[in-house]
């Protein structure tokens, strides 16, 4: 459990990834995953949205519109807590510009084999030294109220990362494992986190858990049934920072009768499709992007 991938990662050497090569796009159909060393962001880009996170987390957003999800605040929560916030590209545009890039977009449709993508949600998370672990899940089991219900995700590191420090971990091969209801209840600071993906294994299936170890703007790219999760920050002094991007096919709509507690709440009645206004669409192959992304600030 935890060794390295069995073929290299791809490695850019500072310079920002444009596209894959067959042989990514092979190993992300293989192993459920692809992972990134770096080159999923700028040097501006990550000074600028490591500067946002404490001012979020503080619950200062600079739109004036707060996050769907405020899954932690100070002194409401535990601080051994990993903080996360949800669609906090609403409250600030520097995250905004990341979350909802053309260029990750485009990345995720080749990986994907999607024609577009939009977004679904993000999510800006910040993981301190000594705060407990994410249980393992699939993106996928919570999409039910959508049409279809899968998604690609981007995890993009904002800091160098350990295997001690509690990057993303991912079960390699288990986006071909049957989908699991989700799991609500032993999300956040689980003891077992590993108890999700260890009981959806098929029967003798030894779990073969790889850990997202990269440079300051790396990451990974992940299908909507692989399991995922990560254990605690172990690690005395390295803060872990990460922003994901959970992207939808561009085609996908609201399911007629299936309805999501928070998100739901963006469908108009008597309309099954996907208002750009909060899904907006990140690149399409027809060269179609939602129009008002480009008021976005630049940060690559």
């Amino acid at each position: 459990m935890g060794r390295p991938a069995e073929r290299p990662v791809v490695e850019q050497s500072g310079v920002l990834i444009e596209s894959f090569s067959p042989e990514d796009i092979e190993g992300f159909h293989r192993d459920g995953f692809l992972i990134v060393e770096e080159g999923l962001v700028s040097e501006r880009g990550l000074e600028l949205l490591r500067s946002r996170y404490e001012r979020l987390f503080a619950g200062e957003y600079e739109t004036g519109i707060g996050p769907d999800e405020v899954n932690w605040m100070p002194g409401r929560d535990p601080e051994d807590r990993t903080r996360q916030l949800c669609n906090a590209w609403k409250s600030d545009p520097v995250v905004a510009a990341q979350v909802l890039s053309e260029r990750i977009g485009r990345l995720a449709a080749e990986l994907a084999g999607y024609r577009g993508v939009r977004i679904l949600q993000d999510n800006v998370l910040w993981k301190p030294p000594g705060t407990k672990a994410i249980g393992f899940h699939q993106d996928s089991s919570y999409a039910d109220y959508l049409v279809p219900s899968e998604m690609v995700t981007c995890w993009l590191s904002l800091h160098e990362t350990t295997a001690d420090a509690g990057p993303l971990e991912l079960v390699r091969g288990s986006h071909t494992w049957p989908k699991s209801p989700p799991e609500r209840t032993q999300f956040h600071a689980p003891d077992d986190w590993l108890a999700g993906a260890r009981a959806a294994a098929p029967a003798g299936t030894e779990l073969d858990v790889v850990p997202v170890v990269v440079k300051a703007g790396g990451g990974s790219f992940h299908h909507g049934l692989t399991w995922h999760g990560s254990a605690p920050n172990r690690n005395a002094s390295l803060v872990r920072m990460a922003l994901v991007s959970h992207m939808l096919p561009v085609e996908a709509r609201f399911h007629e009768t299936n309805v999501d507690v928070t998100y739901s709440r963006y469908r108009r009645r008597g309309d099954l499709s996907l208002d750009e206004s909060f899904f907006p669409v990140m690149w399409d192959e027809s060269g179609y992007r939602t129009p008002w992304l480009a008021e976005l600030p630049a940060i690559d």
